[in-house]
């Protein structure tokens, strides 16, 4: 195979802030592409500081390992993916751009869409919601009203919290859901979450620290609003520890690794009786064409990547009203529109 890269810096239509005031204009991304013969794949991994990862360290492991990642005969995209997770370990960014190009170069070669190969009914899924970044009130408001859509996220975290809510409620009665991003302490846990179901909120993403195992215990008991783990729930190995103190988990293809361990953290979850949400991390239309051709198998969908930004690298991907239309190309079903080249 022969591997090429492009460092690719996606502009927000708005900035974009989330609990602790992290706010970013832009959103730095690495996208990948491995090619046989004719055949293309496209994957793409955003770097994210909450996660210490930066294209540029990515590239710097890429150009260690090209050789290597080259040599690869892809029969089996599975079987690339236990290959890198091998080859690069602890770069699971870096594996999920690696895998999903290989997937999408794998259903190039075959002819056939990822959800024809894998047996998935091109169907409608659940729709995406549209995330609302921290930001005034009225902003919030104005973003809203700019782009109706069924299913809203709202990022809080904020000593405001349950203001902004209650006021953002009064300018909207489409579904809300709400993203502490590990915001809040117990105590304020406590206070806010009965009068977020009083205010109709369908979910709560990761409402304490990562680690705070005993206060989501309580949480989970009060049994009041489903509780998904995102900052909780990274790789595979988290899924059975998240059962005990989640009623959902937000599987995120770069934190995880990719296509190849989503498709088993999804079916581990259903064993575990955990509902599954699939979460965007900004990606372009590259990285959530990936979600999109997984997502008729989950309940829940964060894929608004490509509506946050003002300019999107690629085309094949379709929304209307918060449905996710999925092309039935081959592989991604995607079309690259940039320039992508090695920059060594």
């Amino acid at each position: 195979m022969q591997l090429n890269y492009k460092s690719i810096s996606l502009p927000f239509e708005y900035p974009f802030t989330i609990s602790n005031g992290r706010t970013k204009t832009h959103q730095p991304s690495l996208v990948v592409s491995l090619s046989l013969g004719n055949f293309t794949g496209f994957g793409e991994a955003p770097a994210i500081v909450y996660y210490d990862v930066t294209v540029e360290k990515m590239i710097e492991d890429l150009e260690s390992k090209r050789a290597m990642v080259e040599k690869f005969a892809l029969t089996d995209p599975a079987r690339y993916w236990h290959y890198l997770h091998h080859l690069i370990p602890g770069s699971n960014f870096l594996i999920a751009a690696l895998d999903i190009a290989g997937w999408d170069l794998y259903g190039n070669m075959k002819k056939k869409s990822l959800q024809s190969i894998w047996g998935i009914s091109n169907q409608a899924g659940p729709k995406t919601d549209y995330t609302i970044g921290i930001d005034a009130a009225t902003i919030m408001a104005t973003k809203m009203r700019e782009r109706d859509w069924p299913i809203y996220k709202i990022k809080v975290g904020t000593p405001e919290d349950l203001k902004l809510l209650s006021f953002l409620r009064t300018k909207s009665d489409k579904l809300f859901r709400v993203d502490a991003n590990a915001g809040w302490t117990l105590d304020e846990a406590l206070l806010i979450i009965p009068k977020l179901k009083e205010l109709g909120v369908e979910l709560i993403e990761q409402p304490l620290a990562k680690d705070n195992w005993e206060g989501m215990r309580i949480l989970k008991e009060m049994n009041l609003i489903p509780l998904f783990a995102d900052e909780s729930c990274v790789t595979e190995k988290d899924v059975a520890k998240c059962a005990l103190y989640f009623n959902g988990i937000n599987i995120k293809l770069t934190k995880c690794g990719g296509i190849t361990p989503a498709r088993r953290m999804i079916t581990e979850a259903r064993s575990l009786g955990l509902q599954v949400m699939l979460g965007s991390m900004n990606e372009s239309s590259v990285g959530s064409a990936a979600l999109g051709q997984l997502h008729p198998l989950v309940d829940a969908l964060d894929m608004d990547g490509p509506l946050l930004l003002e300019q999107d690298v690629a085309t094949g991907l379709q929304y209307d009203n918060g449905l996710v239309i999925v092309s039935n190309q081959p592989g991604l079903g995607i079309h690259y529109t940039g320039i992508i080249k090695s920059e060594h």
